[in-house]
């Protein structure tokens, strides 16, 4: 009996004025457009929990998101409470929309259908008392009987065909069915999570927070991830307070509605005294009408009620989250702060102790060669130790940091074997009895004279040494390592000196006296060997004040004679001054092929 009542009601609504702005047939509070919306915006906003989740690290922030879920639970229960509360009103008045006159529309449909359904049981009561007195009218009323069955067939038939053909009544339920696939795509839709189940926090989830590190790189990840954990609850805020806008903004038209039964209500309370029999019974039938229409309307505001309430705590909720992490994002502000001025004042004793190295290197290291040795290590020094403070600061823990240096240090030495060795090989370059710039060395076959001496290599200006030792024009550069290679050899000159001994061998003709042909062979080179002498003296004695040996002798060119092959064979030994060595060698040779002329036999 509503279907009639509720076209009337609609009229006498209508004409109300609650809904002037609308169609007057028009009880539902939103379309199914507006529905659907309302729904995606509620559940898109639910699935932000999971951006909360991913940002709960610390045990009140897992408080707070169990509060929160237990709230967006509630609220999206009430959302679908709200889209079916109002998925009914729009079925309902999809019902209405055709006339109880018009034989094909459902309300016909229905109100035949009930016809049928009272003349069946009126039949079956006859049959029942047919059985009892005479059977002979049994077999017309079966007939009867099948007929009316046959007749509600058909009706439910074409009640079937007709709600499918009836576009209201298509959308009301496909409204309604799409309500049912967003709802099966939230699991905790319109239910609170039990003690126990996901999304409670237990207990290991309470206690299992991480261990504090004071590494500047964790202060400075920290500092970042809870900055962008507060921007993450200001925009989880900002969804809220859009939701609960529009959870406001519906909130207008069935409060309306309510207001416009209620007056109703009144009006039909002050025609039911005047009023009996038939208008009495219909009068009755508005009133039920108005009542399920109040309820249906009912449902949806008070839920739109508790919105606000439950989207208020969830606001509050959040407010005291993001007050939380802005308490810790000043505190990792603050330790970051204090780390990086210790980072810097450590740095800077670094540095104001290497710049008094310096200056006390500058101030009583006056030979340039240690100056420079002593600067060197010094720089060398000063950055090692850098570099292995910043590597502390920076490490969260000293064992990972000592690891960490192990296994780079191995991988290092391995991949950079020849250059590590190089660099050692420097500091014996330098050493005491180093090679500075300008030294003459010689180096397996090269000789030449260092023009720089770097920390993995060194450069010679190539010299002649086959002739006058004048530079060939072509820069030879060595690694550092080949003082510790056995082949080959590295020769230098002691500082300031440059004097060499060379020797020469000759096969002596065949004479009487060996000892005379000695001494005349031994004074022709002294006589080439007295003009150098005093430069050669100096520096023999400069050899032994340098390395305080005892094993500098005389500089006196020396003669040693012994028997080859049956023939009598001479050993000279002589000095040079290494500037002169050509020249010497020529008037060695000169002098000691006059005397062998002398003594040689006469020819045939």
């Amino acid at each position: 009996m509503r279907g009639p009542f509720l076209m009337l009601m609609l009229a006498a609504v209508g004409a109300g004025g609650w809904a002037r702005a609308a169609d007057a047939s028009r009880v539902s509070v939103l379309t199914a457009k507006q529905v659907i919306q309302i729904l995606d915006d509620t559940v898109d906003w639910y699935r932000t929990l999971g951006t909360q989740q991913q940002n709960a690290k610390e045990p009140s922030d897992l408080l707070i998101l169990y509060a929160n879920r237990q709230t967006a639970d509630q609220v999206v229960g009430l959302a679908f409470e709200i889209a079916r509360a109002n998925a009914e009103l729009l079925s309902s008045e999809a019902n209405a929309g055709q006339s109880a006159a018009d034989q094909s529309s459902p309300l016909a449909l229905n109100q035949r259908q009930s016809r049928l359904d009272e003349q069946s049981k009126a039949i079956q009561k006859e049959m029942a008392a047919a059985r009892r007195r005479s059977a002979a009218k049994l077999p017309l009323l079966q007939d009867q009987l099948a007929m009316v069955n046959a007749h509600k067939n058909l009706l439910d038939t074409m009640a079937a065909f007709v709600n499918q053909s009836n576009p209201k009544g298509a959308d009301a339920n496909a409204l309604k069915a799409h309500i049912d696939a967003i709802a099966a795509t939230v699991p905790t839709a319109g239910s609170v999570p039990a003690a126990g189940k996901p999304g409670t926090p237990s207990a290991m989830d309470m206690e299992t927070t991480a261990p504090e590190r004071y590494g500047l790189w964790d202060l400075g990840s920290n500092a970042v991830k809870l900055r962008n954990k507060m921007k993450t609850i200001e925009a989880i805020d900002q969804r809220t307070t859009a939701l609960a806008a529009m959870f406001k903004e519906i909130s207008a038209p069935p409060l309306n509605q309510l207001h416009a039964y209620s007056a109703r209500s009144d009006a039909l309370a002050s025609q039911a005294g005047s009023t009996a029999g038939a208008e009495l019974a219909a009068l009755r039938g508005e009133f039920d009408t108005l009542a399920w229409l109040f309820k249906q309307t009912s449902d949806i505001l008070l839920p739109l009620s508790k919105e606000q309430v439950l989207l208020q705590q969830y606001r509050h909720n959040l407010s005291n989250w993001l007050e939380t992490t802005q308490r810790e994002y000043h505190d990792a502000l603050a330790a970051l702060a204090v780390r990086l001025a210790v980072l810097a004042g450590i740095l800077a004793g670094v540095f104001l102790l290497a710049e008094i190295w310096r200056r006390a290197v500058l101030r009583y290291s006056h030979d340039m060669r240690r100056r420079s040795q002593l600067l060197l290590i010094r720089k060398i020094v000063t950055w090692v130790a850098v570099i292995c403070i910043i590597g502390v600061s920076f490490a969260t823990e000293i064992s990972t940091f000592a690891t960490f240096a192990g296994l780079l240090t191995a991988g290092v030495a391995v991949a950079m074997q020849s250059v590590l060795v190089s660099v050692v090989g420097y500091f014996f370059l330098i050493g005491k009895y180093g090679i500075r710039v300008g030294d003459r060395i010689q180096i397996g076959t090269v000789v030449g004279e260092v023009i720089d001496i770097g920390l993995v290599r060194m450069h010679l200006m190539e010299l002649n040494a086959g002739g006058p030792l004048g530079p060939t024009g072509r820069v030879v550069a060595f690694a550092n390592l080949v003082v510790f290679q056995a082949s080959g050899g590295l020769f230098k000159q002691i500082p300031g000196v440059s004097i060499s001994w060379h020797e020469t061998k000759l096969n002596l003709p065949v004479v009487k006296d060996y000892a005379a042909l000695k001494d005349k062979l031994l004074a022709a080179v002294g006589e080439v060997a007295a003009r150098y002498r005093d430069e050669i003296v100096r520096q023999s004695k400069e050899i032994q004040r340098s390395t305080a040996s005892s094993s500098v002798n005389d500089t006196a060119p020396q003669v040693r004679m012994h028997l080859t092959d049956g023939r009598m064979e001479a050993l000279i030994r002589y000095p040079v001054h290494v500037e002169h060595a050509a020249e010497i060698d020529e008037e060695v040779s000169e002098a000691v092929l006059g005397v062998i002329a002398e003594h040689a036999p006469p020819g045939p």
